[in-house]
């Protein structure tokens, strides 16, 4: 930033205010199942999760005059509302310079492969409104004198195409669209944890008919756990990822997302095998992703052992100063670790510098009071000395000041303010930071109108796997908005949702909360921290950014004796306000399962390394280097191109997973739409092909 900026202007898009919610709507209406006395609330489509993609369906669907309610377990607690980076990108097509290209945007969406193209080109195409929405609602988007938005690079994503309002964008998308909802009435039921999706059969297909609930605020002495019933003729999963899935997380604390929810319910899963990890302050302080300015500044970046010992470990890895500084930048927008960026030297090689630090029990900091310290025997650290490319980002910005916090000072003032309100000083102190589990690419399985297999079932934002192996930074947020829209013009456009669900559900209630029962065992020899801990440190440990194939294997056939011991035995509690967690920590256990089945199934298949995982493996094609010698012990397959032409499905039969691979869908690039021919189709909604109610997933 070359203007001085205020600090009041720092301070609002740094502290957002979240709205506040009203009293939700009561019901006088009961049934008694099991001996409990359970509410029974009833709208015509429910939302689980209040995050930007759940927020923007709601909102998309009362405005269709769809009856439309929102349940979450934490109102703006999620990762939408908690998580963010130094500029928490939104990644839109351009609307600056020359404009952009849908064909070409959705390219780059999809190059990292395993991603239908016709969701690519709906994120796309569908980039505009959301964005031009969001602006409307009044986010704060950056634009220069003549309205053009203002863009940068961020990760895969080799044009620009990015844009931001700060650290907080999904926290102010969060906020106005949380205005809007509340504008617009829509109920919303807040520390309301979806545990059961009541399903019944219609003719060849199940269909949504509710979802049972815990509900602490209903809790009496006929219904000590708080069970509710929500009946519904849709439902969207729009509950984020499963940040409680990795003990190395930079997810907020308490984010299960519904993946086991999911399993249970039959719904099919797509692309778990594919998530994100990079840098970050951990969540045990103030999670947070170390991107963007926070790495292009250079700040040293050391080690200590436990003997207070600091070690400049990096110059282990790295040939020249300069070669270790251009690729600490291009950490700023190649942040997701990248098997394939481990070799020439290139950005991963940092991300997999400080994991094997962790490995060795080292803390690990970044110190913006301290430039880069030199590879022994080369030249000191100098802006002078840096690849064209990091040199030339950094005259454009000015960034020409002696010291890291100097340089970080003028280019983005709010990445310092951020940490100040969590009582990090970084103009003062070294910040420690680590190599976390950042967000999952993939999720439920959704066609190109967000419906699963399920017949009223649709899922959005990180629920849904609509992201292939690899993402541009902040599509994440984009693709949220584009499928809030489509889901509810979908929901919208079949009708049946218009008015409250008055089906009879009480059958699947009580097949629900005996289900339930048997989870909320007190005489359990299972308790929730003792599984919480087991299922976090085989994540961690055995499904990050290295894998084994013998280690996979392992931690499947560990992960399966968990899942199985806890359905057989429940898991114990001592108060009855525990019950969501333990029903969250039981489908956390199938979950994890569901994810190394998957991976295992993907190595044991010959799959390679890409996006965020290496495959390991001691006959391996590619071998990182470093300036001291090769790694062999991180010799990696490389990714097969084949694969990148498949998605990998993973669903619950009976007690087992069922794990299958489809060909992506394609897209014509070369078809054209013709105004007079395709019209009739938009008229009629035949666009919304609703004569089959599941998708083609």
């Amino acid at each position: 930033m070359s203007l001085s900026v205020p600090q009041h202007i720092l301070d609002a898009l740094t502290d957002v205010a979240m709205p506040r919610l009203g009293n939700a709507p009561d019901t006088g209406e009961r049934m008694t199942v099991d001996g409990f006395d359970v509410p029974v609330f009833r709208a015509g489509s429910l939302v689980i999760g209040s995050g930007a993609a759940g927020l923007r369906a709601a909102v998309e669907m009362k405005r269709r005059a769809v009856d439309v309610t929102i349940i979450s377990q934490s109102a703006w607690g999620g990762t939408s509302a908690c998580s963010g980076s130094d500029k928490q990108t939104l990644h839109t097509a351009n609307t600056k310079d020359q404009g952009d290209n849908f064909l070409d945007m959705a390219a780059a969406i999809r190059a990292g492969g395993a991603m239908d193209e016709d969701t690519a080109y709906i994120e796309a195409v569908g980039s505009i409104r959301a964005m031009a929405s969001l602006q409307y609602l009044g986010l704060p988007l950056p634009q220069d004198e003549l309205g053009g938005t203002l863009r940068y690079q961020t990760d895969h994503d080799e044009v620009g195409r990015a844009t931001s309002c700060g650290p907080r964008t999904s926290r102010l998308m969060v906020k106005v669209l949380a205005e809007e909802a509340l504008r617009l009435g829509i109920p919303f039921y807040n520390h309301t944890t979806a545990v059961k999706v009541l399903t019944k059969q219609e003719g060849d297909q199940l269909r949504v008919i509710g979802v049972l609930t815990i509900r602490p605020k209903t809790s009496t002495d006929s219904n000590p756990y708080g069970l509710a019933v929500f009946q519904c003729e849709a439902l969207v999963f729009a509950a984020g990822g499963p940040g409680e899935m990795y003990r190395d997380s930079v997810f907020p604390n308490g984010c299960f997302g519904t993946l086991g929810l999911a399993l249970e319910t039959g719904l099919a899963l797509v692309n778990i095998t594919e998530s994100q990890f990079g840098i970050g302050t951990r969540r045990e302080g103030f999670p947070w992703n170390l991107s963007g300015t926070y790495v292009q500044v250079i700040p040293h970046i050391y080690s200590v052992d436990a003997d207070g010992q600091e070690h400049r470990f990096l110059a282990d890895y790295y040939r020249t100063t300069q070669e270790m500084a251009s690729n600490i930048f291009r950490k700023g927008y190649q942040w997701p670790f990248h098997a394939s960026r481990m070799l020439n030297f290139e950005s991963s090689l940092v991300d997999l510098a400080i994991y094997r630090e962790g490995q060795k029990g080292r803390r690990v900091f970044l110190d913006f009071n301290r430039n880069l310290l030199p590879v022994p025997g080369d030249q000191d650290f100098s802006l002078d000395r840096l690849d064209p490319d990091v040199g030339d980002y950094l005259k454009r910005s000015g960034a020409n000041q002696d010291l890291p916090i100097d340089r970080l000072r003028h280019m983005n003032p709010l990445a310092i303010e951020l940490y100040k309100r969590y009582k990090v000083d970084i103009t003062a102190d070294p910040l420690e930071f680590a190599v976390n589990n950042q967000h999952m690419n993939g999720g439920i399985a959704v066609d190109t109108w967000g419906r699963t297999n399920i017949a009223g079932i649709y899922a959005v934002g990180e629920a849904a796997g609509t992201h292939g192996a690899t993402r541009p930074g902040g599509s994440a947020l984009n693709a949220g908005q584009v499928f809030g829209t489509r889901v509810a013009e979908h929901i919208a456009a079949s009708g049946r949702a218009a008015a409250p669900a008055n089906a009879d559900a009480r059958a699947q209630t009580g097949d629900a909360v005996a289900a339930i029962l048997a989870v909320l065992n007190a005489d359990s020899p299972y308790a929730v921290a003792d599984v919480r801990r087991e299922i976090q440190a085989r994540m961690s440990d055995h499904a990050g950014i290295l894998c084994h194939a013998k280690d996979v294997e392992r931690a499947h056939q560990d992960a399966r004796k968990l899942s199985q011991a806890v359905r057989e035995n429940g898991l114990s509690f001592t108060r009855n306000n525990e019950a969501a967690r333990v029903v969250q920590w039981q489908q956390m256990a199938l979950a994890s399962e569901a994810v190394l089945a998957a991976l295992d199934f993907y190595i044991v298949q010959g799959g390679g390394s890409r996006g965020a995982r290496a495959i390991c493996d001691p006959e391996g094609a590619s071998l990182p280097q470093s300036r001291t010698g090769p790694l062999p012990e991180v010799r990696f397959r490389p990714e097969r191109a084949e694969d990148m032409q498949s998605q990998i499905l993973v669903r619950l039969v009976g007690n087992d997973m069922a794990v299958i691979t489809r060909p992506i869908r394609t897209f014509d690039t070369q078809a054209k739409s013709v105004f007079e021919r395709d019209w009739p189709a938009w008229l009629t909604g035949s666009i919304f092909d609703l004569a089959d109610e599941t998708g083609t997933t």
